[in-house]
């Protein structure tokens, strides 16, 4: 025997993951041959410590033929025994079967293995194996791993530590439920996702030097006097939204609605709502050569209605409009708007905006519009219906599905620091006092009933998967709409998405019976849709029933499919933009003063002034948006850490990057023609996790 065998371990970064423990190792081939047991322990040196890697060599019987299992144990000694491991790598360093020697110029996999590209597991001529533990190490269990360390429950060699894990893990991951209507989110942040070291760092430092650069400003008054002395700030500071020089034009106006922050509220009119006053002499010559009746049917006209901020409570000095707005798709194919009624219930002292009024008067209608769609965009699209609701989403699978479920190796990359980030945004945005409370006409208590209302109406069958989601709001018809760049970039996105996701669940539920056999999987489904106020997370219409769980492979694809999609794209297309649309305030403002309109009048540049937040609330939203604009995680596909070493997992993994790298071109191309830039779903831009 030979020291012909090399381990390389690689301890996590979660606190206290570092061990005093001893560890050992037993690998054996796939004859059952065993290597004699190692201790993991270098003398004179601190090893298996929290995010270092170590190396260790071991014997290897002469007959010893290729790792197939990994049997792991530690025991309870030292101060701080307790161990998180990432993953076990085994370099096979004897001659391979052509007879070459390792120190010959022939290629191995070492130099593949300190690629930054997926480790390939498909060559018989491969010399690492591949174990991603990813998991605490008990000291009152020996784990057994197969090779990759990925396995359905039903079929794993050592079920009882696995159990016993997801034990312990609900203990740690327990669902709490802030007030009535809210989702399930977690009691106590585990230490496991709190933030990395550097990531915290990293993060804490560039709002340091956001604040720095805004020192620059002289804050002489606490209002603005002029339009001309808000746009200069922005030069001196933290640099000009593109909107500036466009943000009182009506085309820009309906660009927002396809383009902006919150693309997912323009639907196809058929009809105009009874308690929207809209009339043919309303919109008389501003249909091109249409009548109203004529518009309508031709499928020319769409519609914004967001009566689900109706009666929202608001800010004492700051009223909150619940508007309709009406948009006509000319023979330019531009989408324009043509009326606006502020509330719900037209009236005497509630008319109906139009381009046909003074500029000044028109601009308020849109600027109180883009209010009360803000409030939506922050509670609904953003906040609640990505980072809060894929909350309970993370605390579910960490309860259900074992660290060697092939389901939650693949969603893993994509939960990374959410629960961290949700922590943190609660504590220092949407709480008393915070960013919401102060910079948001809906404050705090606003932005929570909101939320409440946007979760009683959330259901997987309709905003959960995107093209159902447009389709209901008909839109999906490239015919009836032809230029709407979140459609035309999140639509291939989520089919890339699906294509990965389809590949590696089909695989593993290959046959029925294992499909039907995933008693995690059924856990994971029944946690899901069991309702908040006993202990679920309160998913709607999730695929599958109560009996049997998930009925079909195709169920689970669009499942994950779904939720990769909104941990990704569905948070990139509501996120990455905010600084665009929100730090000049008059072009998407967060917070207005003073009450909506509700009369007609003429608005001087001082009356406008007068709507808008004061300097130093300026310079909070300026700060924010251009910190929650900043990409935490890598692009997507580019994983931080990757979970699955299986050939299968990993070919997988190699054609999605293809498959978004493809995309990305695409997606520039189409750019070039544009009417204005969208970049936001870009594979390049578009991160793996919700992390900001």
């Amino acid at each position: 025997m030979g020291k012909n065998l090399q381990l390389i371990v690689k301890t996590g970064d979660q606190e206290g993951a570092g061990t005093d423990a001893n560890v050992y190792v037993i690998l054996e081939d796939e004859k059952g041959v065993s290597t004699p047991r190692v201790k993991l322990d270098k003398i004179f040196y601190n090893d298996l410590e929290r995010c270092k890697k170590d190396t260790y060599n071991m014997d290897c019987p002469e007959n010893f033929g290729k790792v197939s299992v990994m049997r792991l144990r530690r025991d309870a000694s030292g101060i701080a025994d307790d161990w998180f491991c990432d993953y076990i790598h085994v370099e096979d360093r004897r001659v391979n079967k052509k007879g070459t020697s390792k120190n010959s110029n022939s290629k191995s996999t070492r130099t593949y293995y300190n690629s930054p590209s997926l480790y390939n597991t498909t060559s018989d001529q491969r010399d690492i194996y591949f174990f991603p533990i990813h998991r605490w190490i008990e000291h009152s269990h020996e784990y057994v791993f197969n090779e990759f360390a990925v396995c359905l429950p039903q079929h794993d060699p050592c079920p009882e530590p696995r159990r016993s894990d997801l034990e312990a893990k609900r203990r740690s991951y327990q669902y709490t439920v802030h007030s009535p209507g809210m989702v399930a989110q977690i009691e106590n942040l585990p230490s496991d996702e709190k933030f990395s070291e550097e990531y915290y760092w990293t993060f804490a430092t560039e709002k340091l030097n956001l604040l720095a650069k805004t020192k620059l400003i002289e804050w002489t008054t606490n209002k603005w006097r002029t339009l001309d002395d808000l746009r200069k700030v922005y030069n001196e500071s933290l640099g000009e939204p593109k909107c500036m020089s466009v943000w009182q034009e009506d085309w820009w106006f309906g660009l927002q609605r396809l383009q902006g922050v919150n693309p997912n509220v323009i639907a196809a009119c058929k009809k105009i709502p009874e308690k929207f006053a809209v009339t043919e002499e309303t919109v008389s010559g501003l249909l091109d050569d249409m009548s109203l009746a004529e518009a309508l049917e031709k499928n020319k006209l769409f519609i914004c209605d967001l009566e689900i901020t109706e009666g929202l409570p608001h800010k004492d000095n700051a009223e909150l409009a619940s508007p309709f707005a009406l948009f006509y798709l000319n023979k330019e194919d531009k989408l324009l708007p043509v009326a606006i009624q502020l509330k719900q219930q037209g009236g005497a002292d509630n008319p109906v905006y139009t381009p046909k009024d003074p500029a000044n008067t028109w601009l308020v209608a849109k600027m109180f519009y883009n209010n009360a769609e803000a409030q939506h965009h922050q509670a609904l699209t953003h906040l609640g219906y990505t980072h809060l609701l894929m909350e309970g989403v993370v605390i579910c699978t960490h309860r259900n599905l074992s660290p060697s479920h092939p389901l939650f190796k693949l969603m893993a990359p994509h939960f990374l620091f959410l629960l961290a980030i949700n922590t943190r945004g609660l504590e220092k945005l949407v709480s008393p006092g915070g960013w919401v409370d102060n910079c948001m006409t809906q404050g705090l208590e606003g932005i929570f009933e909101h939320m409440r209302r946007g979760f009683e109406r959330w259901s997987f069958e309709r905003e959960g998967q995107v093209e159902k989601e447009l389709e209901a709001r008909g839109v999906l018809d490239k015919d009836i709409l032809p230029y709407y760049p979140y459609r035309d970039d999140a639509i291939p996105l989520y089919n890339a998405i699906k294509k990965y996701v389809g590949t590696i669940v089909r695989h593993h539920y290959d046959t029925p019976d294992k499909l039907s056999g995933d008693y995690e999987l059924k856990w994971w489904r029944e946690e899901l849709v069991k309702p908040r106020d006993q202990n679920g997370v309160g998913l709607k219409d999730i695929p599958g029933n109560a009996e049997e769980g998930f009925t079909s492979v195709e169920q689970v694809v669009d499942t994950i499919s779904s939720i990769i999609s909104i941990c990704s794209l569905g948070h990139a297309a509501a996120n990455f933009q905010q600084y665009e649309q929100y730090s000049f305030v008059p072009n998407y403002p967060g917070i207005l003063f003073g009450e909506i309109p509700k009369e007609k009048r003429n608005y001087t540049e001082e009356d406008l002034m007068a709507l808008l937040p004061s300097k130093r609330m300026t310079l909070d939203i300026m700060v924010i948006t251009k910190l929650l604009s900043n990409r935490g995680t890598k692009s997507l596909g580019d994983f931080e850490m990757q979970y699955l070493y299986d050939p299968v997992g990993v070919n997988a993994a190699k054609e999605f990057q293809k498959d978004l790298k493809r995309l990305s071109l695409e997606m520039k191309k189409r750019n070039i023609d544009r009417q204005w830039e969208f970049e936001w779903l870009d594979p390049e831009i578009v991160p793996n996790s919700i992390s900001v």
